[in-house]
């Protein structure tokens, strides 16, 4: 297939929502429609009208198709993206303090800087440059009291862990040398190391989409998580679904926080969740039909 020039123009928003109504797709509050199209974007919104499109090359809608079922579900994408980056805060802040504890105790306060504790020593170094320059931006007062007091070049590793970006803490896993110390990490959140590494991974990009207020409940993961062939914890009875999907990276969250906070209720969050939004279909997130009936997925109840 050619290649061709974009040459399609802008248009205004009452043209933008004419546009919908002349492909199919129902208005009922038009007003409304122009307000959201201001406040959001067109774009924006399209992808939660994408899956209505019975005719996807032409962009026509099936019947019945409506503006306000794409708002739900975009409302329903921005309360899945919160819920999710609140129990990635969580994940981040254990990941962190785990870290730090064990290494520390077993290959000194400055740990991250050996060369020796890493496979790779050239991506160790690039690693070494990010932390150095995400010290010298840093603005917590615990980091620049330590530069106001000390002649170190970089703090130890209990300060310097709490600033670095997750997606450096994250590749400063994945770069240590096998052994104990990875595997006692992983321990604690009863996974493998190599399953850790994956998991922290996928875990960086999640958070991204989410802090981008990006599109999470039907999105195809770019980055998939690796599927863990045994566990110490329990795991998903069906394993023959994509690791590719919301469902899956949703399970990964449960899990984890399973061993972080044993009393936490994401469950109940999320039936919640499709209680005030029934028309979601979970399918479209990769949902099996038979998740409710997983163990992992069971409401909580705590007295």
């Amino acid at each position: 297939m050619n290649k061709v020039p974009y040459n399609k123009p802008a248009l205004t928003y009452a043209e933008q929502l004419q546009q919908l109504k002349d492909r199919g797709l129902h208005v009922n509050d038009e007003d409304k429609a122009l307000h959201l199209l201001e406040a959001i974007s067109y774009y924006r919104l399209s992808g939660y009208w994408y899956p209505m499109l019975v005719d996807k090359q032409n962009h026509k809608f099936k019947p019945d198709s409506s503006f306000e079922t794409a708002f739900n579900i975009y409302k329903f994408d921005r309360e899945l993206r919160l819920l999710v980056l609140r129990e990635l805060e969580k994940i981040e802040v254990a990941i962190r303090a785990k870290m730090i504890y064990v290494l520390s105790h077993s290959r000194g306060t400055y740990w991250y800087q050996e060369t020796n504790n890493f496979r790779n020593p050239i991506k160790h170094a690039d690693t070494l440059s990010k932390i150095g320059g995400e010290y010298q931006r840093s603005d917590e007062q615990f980091i620049k009291a330590f530069q106001s007091k000390y002649s170190d070049s970089l703090p130890p590793s209990w300060m310097m862990c709490e600033v670095v970006s997750f997606g450096v803490l994250s590749n400063i896993y994945s770069n240590l040398s096998p052994g104990k110390n990875k595997r006692d990490i992983a321990a604690y959140f009863n996974i493998k190391d190599r399953v850790l590494v994956s998991w922290l991974h996928s875990i960086v990009y999640l958070r991204n989409v989410c802090a981008h207020h990006s599109r999470l409940w039907n999105r195809v993961m770019r980055i998939q998580p690796l599927v863990p062939r045994s566990t110490r914890g329990q795991w998903l009875s069906n394993t023959n679904i994509p690791n590719d999907r919301t469902y899956f990276v949703l399970s990964m969250i449960i899990y984890l926080m399973n061993s972080i906070n044993p009393k936490h209720t994401i469950p109940n969050k999320f039936f919640d969740l499709l209680n005030k939004f029934p028309n979601i279909d979970t399918s479209a997130m990769g949902f099996p039909y038979d998740w409710k009936n997983e163990p992992l997925w069971q409401k909580r109840s705590f007295s």
